[in-house]
């Protein structure tokens, strides 16, 4: 009697654990990260179903910005979204425009309850994913900007100072001449994700027009107009040092970064969030520090725009998922969590409670240099300043990548290939707007009937 008795109360017990391990409620979450970011994010999801059990958040990795974007979109026309769909900035037009296939992340988080102030954030990230009314519609996770490099221990082989970086765009022209002279590195400069550090990333530090109306938090009608004095002397000048070999074109994404971890190149502009890898890899002393500009245009530098990615909420889900989906915003949002991200992968610290955090642990002082995307995203945010929102803007940045390589090759002069950017930028627009109004009308055609 005792035994069955026994039996029956571990019997009770194995179904009461395994209906508690299916009561977890599971968010989908599909995302881009891969390398130590992609180990730092799994590390996070990891303590936060640790730290509950009533959601679990299962991370699905779907490839590179590009492919993730083109996958959840494709699996919301398909009514089989993922509940969180991590879409880098450029893709914000696109998401904006599929209003009736999200659900903005202020409500998310206003309907669960959850502590909620987009003035928590710094100002410059959180102004790229809110609305024209201050509402936030994406969750800004995975920021970034654009930085400038430089390798310490090739500077002093080549007798320049380590500890100063180039400030304007000659002073970089005078230490790739140096580098290559003196044989410190094969290679004086090179690059990352060309279009958004030199065109967009330029385009802000200058405060100088990249589109029209606000370059297009404004409205879908939007103009493209960069071809303009600034850009043409900018692309001009790396031209020439393509031709004298001071600047290595390396390929249209983060192929610039290797080149400078090796130490083969020892100049990089591109992204903050190289710098977890860079430190991984790289066999020599390195600094990080503000973009390099041009100091005779008036009021330069301004800040710079951002990058990264933020992360969606897909509609048509149930109210306990979206609590979920809340719950875990609001962890990933927490100072410690956001610090930590930060000095391990090089993105900004998306709160400026999570800045403050940082400082207070002394990650600045012990790695000088590493507040360089913060001070420098900190800048006056102006009028050109703010970012760029457009539609099709991945077609626009291939187009954009497509022009540039015929500069470096030598087939374009710059100003024709700007000129011709902008020409065949202005289509995707065109036919942006046309597919949102037509997309838009159609609504009002349903709902009339």
């Amino acid at each position: 009697m005792n035994f069955n008795r026994l039996r029956f109360a571990l019997a009770a017990a194995c179904a009461f654990g395994a209906a508690s391990a299916q009561a977890a409620t599971e968010i989908q979450f599909w995302h881009s990260m891969n390398g130590t970011p992609g180990e730092r994010l799994a590390g996070i999801v990891g303590k936060f179903n640790e730290s509950q059990n009533e959601y679990k958040i299962v991370p699905v990795f779907k490839g590179g910005y590009e492919e993730s974007m083109a996958a959840g979109l494709a699996a919301i026309r398909a009514h089989n979204a993922p509940h969180i769909l991590q879409v880098f900035e450029v893709g914000s037009a696109g998401m904006m425009a599929e209003k009736n296939a999200i659900k903005p992340v202020h409500q998310v988080m206003s309907e669960a309850r959850e502590k909620f102030d987009s003035r928590d954030y710094i100002p410059s990230v959180a102004g790229y994913y809110t609305d024209n009314h201050g509402k936030m519609l994406s969750m800004p996770f995975n920021s970034s900007t654009a930085v400038f490099y430089y390798n310490k221990d090739a500077f002093r082989k080549a007798g320049l100072d380590p500890e100063t970086a180039p400030k304007n765009w000659y002073q970089v022209q005078e230490a790739a001449l140096k580098l290559k002279d003196t044989g410190a590195t094969a290679c004086g400069f090179t690059t990352g994700w060309q279009s958004w550090v030199q065109l967009e990333n330029m385009s802000a530090l200058h405060n100088q027009e990249f589109a029209t109306r606000n370059n297009g938090f404004g409205g879908t009608d939007a103009h493209l107009v960069f071809s303009n004095e600034l850009m043409i002397r900018h692309i001009s000048l790396l031209s020439s040092w393509v031709k004298s070999e001071l600047f290595t074109y390396a390929g249209r994404h983060n192929e610039g970064e290797a080149k400078f971890a090796s130490g083969e190149c020892g100049m990089l502009t591109s992204s903050s969030s190289a710098y977890a890898n860079i430190v991984k890899n790289a066999k020599f002393q390195f600094a990080v520090a503000p973009l390099p500009y041009y100091d005779n245009f008036k009021g330069a530098p301004f800040n710079s725009i951002i990058g990264g990615a933020s992360l969606w909420v897909t509609a048509g889900k149930k109210p306990a998922e979206y609590k979920g989906v809340a719950k875990f915003f609001t962890f990933l949002s927490k100072p410690d969590i956001q610090s930590a991200w930060h000095q391990q992968t090089g993105y900004l610290p998306i709160t400026s409670a999570a800045y403050a955090l940082a400082k207070q642990e002394g990650f600045y002082a012990k790695h000088p240099g590493t507040e360089a995307p913060v001070m420098q995203m900190g800048r006056k945010i102006e009028s050109h300043s703010k970012g760029v929102r457009l539609g099709n803007f991945v077609q626009i940045r291939a187009i954009i990548d497509e022009e540039l390589e015929a500069v470096w090759e030598q087939k374009k002069s710059p100003k024709q290939a700007l000129d011709d950017a902008v020409l065949r930028g202005n289509a995707e627009l065109r036919k942006f707007e046309h597919e949102h109004k037509e997309h838009k009308e159609e609504k009002k055609g349903k709902k009339g009937r």
